[in-house]
């Protein structure tokens, strides 16, 4: 007994002696600029116990003992400050804040950061740690170590992130449809025509700040998601005075140095445009009425006066080439601190592809080919993208900036295809000649304000132009009996399609305008570690698109001149519009009234939110957010102009995230928010799209309603020191009505739409580790930092009895257990591994890296009863990549992509059992089969990077 009075005595001293300490909380800010100072040094004078600022200027150093202390505060290039007599209270938090005063006359040579830095791991994990909804990220720091090249191969390292087709990106393994993308707080529209996705490759990795990706929702954040909301920051200002060019060259084994076949386009062509006489001549008819009515040798005069630019020659392929030129100012113009950032990026890109494609019969049993082909895929792409921002400081209260971003892309693409059409017994051989053009321009105003030591508002005026163009795409099929030695015949029907013979143009023009206001204000002491706020703003936007395509087909009675070589087939002489054995080509306008929409979206939202508070622990974020969005689709038909969709909603989203600090570097976060995911205007229009790569139509559905969701979250994360994070995050949605592309039942083609399931849910769990090992007696794992992430997650969709779709003639239809009833939802991958190596040999100027990343198999489209749903296949992907500093000026970086090289895989589940096996081959009840397979060949890159005057810096 005696002994177990003395430890209950024991246990109540040593209570009390614990509980003999406080809390020193605070913020250091410069004393002429008023900005907050990271990294400075703040300890407790006489004891072991201290810690840094972080972006925020803040600092806490908990277990301080109580009493009298002092807290020495220092800064390198600023005069250390000692603040005497701070009383520390038992259980208590003691504030301070205060300002530091820069050193005198013998640092006059060094430049001084005075802004605040958010493009380091520290201060991306910081900013992650003091948000209230649940977030992760990466900084401009590890994009360097990685020598990602834009932000899509960047943001593939993060936690639930994967890239599909090297550029759009899936979140938490949902479809690209269900993120948000926004560049500098204003949302991004889709810059692709047909679906709802943001190219990521658009946006060079060396004008990034940082990325932030938004698991869960808060009334600040756009509604519209369910993956995850992406935000881009841009470099804003430069930290010095600095400019550097790199130049990169690159070489794929596959492509580089080959002969392929190819097409010319002529004109400024190497900076993403294509010359006048590829555009369609403006005498020509602007009635496909109108057009037909001719007889066919006036038709055939106007078909005469399109260039004769069928032929394909062999090219030679030349390395890769990348250039970058980046320039950084800074100087005053009186009392207003100005900055200037310009980047300027150009890149020409080729790639090379054999691509195996094959369509089954899908009778009793798999792998029954309809028709198999080989696609000798070679693309030239280019990009001119240029980033000029200025910001300007007018005062510690007020800051504006004007930032622009454009983007110049082109691709010149030549598609060979040969193989058999079993099921009509041909041999075929078909081209297409491609060539699309975009413009991509986003220009934005922003001003920040202090009102007051409570008060802060932003606000962003922002307008963006998307251009897209694809002029005089040529296609031609060719056939022959199967397995003959004769002559191959151009197939072209009396009524054109544009499966067939002709010549395709297209162009959109999209128009957005965005105004946003944010607002923030605290209550009580704005010193104070966690005071309460409340936040509010507005933002509206107005979009508005013009579509237009035009389709002419080639007909010819004549046997030989359908007999004729593609690069000569269609000369003048040949295109005459005679009939007979010896006459030639005419053309027919196939266009129809709906391969031209308008598309206006006009949304307006409103929110607020508020922290409270509940102690030093807890912290309660609420809020709400209002959006109302009203899209419509218009087309002239038949001279009359019809409202042919339209979808108007206003959608309630409130959202809570709790945060709950198990200590100070352990959170706890639980969240709940409401979205939505709406179509896009594309997805509505009910134009009717011919994709020859994928073999298929593509059309709209007028039908489509908003998607609702409900998420859930939970979030454990620990921060072992200022740049590590250990995470697990546990979460569930809950889909009402979400939108899926499907197959349509078409024989011996593809025909793709989109419709709505009845419901979906899906739920899961990520796990993130970012490690260093500073702290152990090897060098080598000193220098050595891991960062890994892992996601598994479960989906089920409920489809319901009848779905609403268009069919072949775009005439909408009920569908009764059209598709399986239950099955993942499309584009869900269950399984995401990130895993990353990063080792820096100190006092060598060498670091490298060895990148790993897999997803699991996800539906591409939703099959039918006929055609069986199609899985993207898992393909496991390793990056190397090695940098050398050479002196002060010079960087040389090689890098090593997609070392093993693995094919992508599209497959279909003909025993629709949910999954795709190993049986791929064999014509058994149980087996699957292969839809198309190619492989992109390993990506060999060599940069170097050299900087002209940079000046020493202090961090």
């Amino acid at each position: 007994m005696n002994r177990n009075v003395l430890l209950i005595l024991f246990s109540l001293f040593s209570t009390a002696v614990l509980a003999q300490t406080g809390t020193v909380r605070g913020i250091i800010k410069d004393s002429k600029t008023k900005e907050a100072l990271i990294g400075c040094t703040v300890r407790i004078d006489g004891t072991q116990l201290g810690g840094t600022t972080d972006v925020e200027g803040s600092f806490s150093i908990a277990n301080v003992p109580a009493g009298t202390q002092k807290v020495v505060i220092s800064y390198i290039s600023y005069q250390t400050k000692e603040i005497p007599n701070v009383r520390i209270e038992s259980g208590n938090t003691t504030a301070i804040e205060t300002e530091l005063d820069e050193e005198g006359k013998s640092l006059q040579e060094v430049v001084v950061r005075a802004n605040r830095a958010t493009n380091t791991e520290v201060a991306v994990i910081t900013e992650i740690k003091q948000l209230k909804p649940i977030a992760v990220g990466i900084s401009a720091q590890q994009i360097v170590k990685s020598q990602d090249r834009d932000a899509a191969a960047a943001i593939r390292r993060v936690p639930g992130v994967s890239i599909v087709d090297n550029r759009f990106v899936l979140i938490r393994g949902l479809a690209a449809r269900y993120n948000s993308v926004l560049i500098n707080d204003v949302i991004t529209p889709s810059t692709e025509v047909d679906t709802r996705s943001f190219s990521f490759d658009l946006v060079p990795s060396n004008i990034i700040d940082r990325m932030i990706v938004f698991k869960s929702g808060s009334a600040d954040l756009p509604g519209d998601f369910a993956g995850g909301i992406v935000k881009i920051y841009t470099k804003r200002r430069p930290e010095q005075n600095f400019t550097d060019v790199a130049l990169t060259v690159g070489y794929r084994p596959n492509t580089t140095f080959q002969g392929v076949q190819s097409h010319s386009r002529g004109g400024l062509n190497a900076l993403g445009f294509w010359s006048a006489d590829q555009q369609l001549p403006s005498s020509f008819p602007k009635s496909a009425g109108t057009f037909d009515a001719l007889n066919p040798a006036q038709r055939a005069a106007y078909a005469r006066l399109l260039p004769n630019t069928w032929g394909l020659n062999t090219v030679s392929v030349m390395p890769d080439i990348r250039f970058a030129l980046n320039t950084g100012r800074r100087f005053d113009i009186g009392n207003v601190r100005v900055s200037n950032l310009t980047s300027i990026n150009y890149a020409v890109t080729n790639q090379f592809a054999n691509i195996d494609f094959k369509l089954y019969d899908n009778g009793t049993v798999a792998n029954s080919v309809a028709s198999q082909y080989n696609d000798a895929n070679y693309a030239r792409g280019t990009r001119l993208g240029i980033l000029h921002n200025w910001s300007a400081r007018f005062s510690p209260g007020f800051n504006l900036e004007w930032k622009t971003l454009f983007n110049q892309l082109s691709t010149t693409e030549t598609v060979i295809r040969t193989g058999q059409d079993i099921a009509n017994n041909n041999d075929v051989q078909s081209f297409s000649e491609r060539f699309e053009n975009r413009s991509i321009l986003t220009t934005q105003l922003a001003g920040e304000h202090t009102i007051s030591e409570l008060t802060k508002i932003n606000w962003v005026g922002s307008f963006g132009y998307t251009g897209r163009w694809e002029p005089d795409w040529k296609r031609a099929r060719y056939t022959r009996q199967l397995a003959s030695t004769g002559p191959y015949t151009i197939v072209a029907p009396n009524d054109p399609t544009p499966s067939e013979v002709g010549r395709f143009y297209s162009k959109l023009h999209e128009y957005v305008v965005s105004a946003v206001a944010n607002g923030e204000h605290t209550f009580g002491n704005p010193t104070d570690r966690e005071p309460n706020r409340i936040r509010f703003g507005v933002y509206g936007e107005r979009k508005n698109r013009d579509y237009a395509a035009r389709f002419y087909g080639y007909l010819s009675p004549s046997l030989t001149a359908r007999q004729r070589s593609v690069g000569t087939a269609f000369s003048p002489e040949y295109v005459n519009g005679q009939g007979g054995e010896n006459g030639g080509f005419t053309i027919l306008d196939g266009t129809r009234d709906l391969d031209s929409y308008r598309g206006i979206n006009s949304y307006a939202a409103g929110y607020v939110s508020g922290d409270v508070y509940f102690g030093p622990k807890a912290n309660l974020t609420v809020g709400f957010r209002g959006e109302y969005n009203d899209q419509s689709i218009r087309a002239t038909v038949q001279g009359v102009d019809k409202l042919l969709a339209s979808n108007k909603i206003f959608s309630p989203l409130p959202s809570v995230n709790f945060t709950y600090k198990l200590s100070e570097r352990t959170n706890l976060r639980l969240a709940y928010s409401s979205s939505v995911n709406r179509p896009e205007i594309r997805e509505l229009a009910p134009f009717r799209y011919y994709d020859f790569n994928l073999l298929a139509d593509i059309q709209g559905n007028t039908t489509l309603t908003t998607a609702k969701i409900q998420n859930i979250d939970a979030k454990w994360e620990f921060y072992p020191s200022p740049n590590e994070l250990i995470s697990v995050t546990g979460f569930y949605k809950h889909f009402k009505n979400p939108i899926e592309a499907l197959l349509l039942v078409q024989t011996n083609t593809l025909a793709y739409t989109y419709f709505n399931s009845q419901s979906a849910q899906n739920y899961g769990v990520e796990i993130e580790v970012r490690k260093g090992f500073t702290n152990s007696s090897s060098l080598f794992l000193q220098n050595l930092s891991v960062v890994g992430n892992l996601s598994l997650i479960k989906s089920k969709v409920t489809v319901g009895d009848v779905i609403t779709a268009p069919d072949l003639s775009g005439q909408i239809n009920p569908y009764r257990n059209a598709t399986d009833s239950e099955r993942p939802l499309a584009g869900q991958s269950p399984y995401l591994i990130n895993l990353g190596a990063y080792y820096t040999a100190p006092n060598s100027g060498w670091q490298g890296n060895i990148l790993y990343n897999v997803f699991g198999q996800r539906i591409f489209t939703v099959g039918n009863i006929q055609n069986p749903t199609i899985y993207e296949m898992p393909r496991h992907v390793v990056d190397i990549n090695v940098t050398k500093q050479v002196g002060k000026k010079i960087e040389l970086r090689l890098g090593i992509q997609d070392i093993l090289n693995q094919p992508v895989r599209f497959a279909q589940d003909f025993n629709r059992d949910g999954k795709i096996g190993s049986d791929v081959t064999s014509q058994t009840a149980n087996a699957d089969q292969n839809i198309r397979r190619f492989k992109r060949g390993s990506y060999y890159t060599l940069t170097a990077v050299y900087t002209f005057g940079r000046r020493t810096i202090i961090p």
